[in-house]
């Protein structure tokens, strides 16, 4: 069943459900699985219905998150960074018999990377994320779907698309064994450096269409990736939209360096080469050159020619603490 055929009933915050809490002890480079002793204390103290299910390697959390026998209250945890999520997010999302109501989500965010988590203000330290868990906070969460390059028949993403610049910086970030922040750091020195000629990019959305050589091209629901770059810094998570962020291969590596260093402060947009626009659905095709893509992290494509976007409303129920910012219903 299309995720555009179900049909929700009003949300609902009152029931209290199991916590089926989906554990990658690889995750941070194997720092995550240190967290079980911690996870299972408090969820015991706090009285909790709970299970830690550990995983074994890829695709392990997406095959749990699609077969585990939910009930409607019932809540499925990412424990881990954004790899993490995203198999739990494909899982839920893949079902084949969705719950009548969208899929309870909540995030531990104990990996390497932790953008997502970031943008609805989900806390870093294990004890305070888990007190989010069992607060049971919810508000509604749009997904996306992208179609293409490995994924000829989709893959949902939480937090965004990523194409070109950042997506190679993610690549040289994930060969380091260093903190994530400091390794995309590194990874952002060393692409840039290379400075690698940019596809021609061909971008359709709604009515609009612009095409250019495409240093970096973001689609995103969330508002941070790689650790310190805002893409989407106005970017909503309810609003049934994605947020463009792209940017026009410039002339020298000084150019680039200068757009990148307003990354981090989400002002991209005061430099001369760098487009936004906001839509519910995107079409990228390559014109000359290739795609390096990813969503979530996870790789899209290496030198992909074609790819469709699509975001889906109000597909999940996120677990959250007491950001408004990111909400476009308050």
């Amino acid at each position: 069943m299309s995720l555009s055929a179900i049909k929700y009933e009003p949300m609902a915050t009152s029931e209290k459900g199991k916590l089926w809490i989906i554990l990658n002890p690889a995750a941070g480079k194997g720092k995550a699985a240190k967290q079980y002793p911690k996870i299972e204390h408090f969820l015991k103290s706090h009285g909790e219905n709970f299970e830690i299910l550990r995983t074994k390697g890829p695709g392990d959390a997406l095959e749990m998150a699609r077969n585990l026998p939910l009930g409607q209250a019932d809540a499925v945890v990412a424990a881990g960074g954004d790899g993490t999520c995203n198999e739990v997010v494909n899982g839920l999302l893949t079902r084949q018999n969705p719950l009548p109501m969208p899929p309870i989500f909540g995030i531990l965010p104990i990996g390497r990377g932790n953008d997502f988590s970031s943008t609805p203000g989900i806390p870093t330290d294990v004890e305070k994320a888990l007190e989010v868990i069992v607060r049971r906070n919810l508000r509604l969460l749009d997904a996306g779907l992208v179609k293409g390059g490995f994924f000829p028949d989709g893959r949902y993403f939480v937090n965004g698309i990523g194409m070109g610049f950042d997506t190679k910086v993610g690549f040289e970030a994930a060969k380091m064994k260093i903190k994530s922040g400091i390794s995309y750091a590194f990874g952002a020195i060393i692409t840039l450096v290379r400075f690698e000629p940019s596809p021609l990019v061909q971008i359709r959305y709604d009515d609009k269409e612009m095409t250019l050589p495409a240093a970096i091209v973001s689609i995103v629901n969330g508002r941070r990736m790689g650790g310190i770059f805002f893409m989407g810094p106005n970017a909503l998570l309810d609003d049934g939209e994605f947020d463009l962020c792209s940017v026009q291969h410039p002339s020298s590596r000084r150019k680039l360096m200068k757009i990148l260093l307003h990354y981090p402060k989400g002002t991209q947009t005061e430099c001369e080469g760098v487009f936004t626009g906001r839509a519910s659905h995107f079409h990228l095709t390559a014109l000359e050159g290739g795609m390096a893509v990813h969503c979530d992290g996870e790789t899209v494509c290496y030198d992909g020619k074609e790819l469709e976007i699509f975001c889906h409303k109000h597909v999940l129920r996120l677990m959250v603490g007491d950001a408004t910012l990111p909400w476009s219903i308050q």
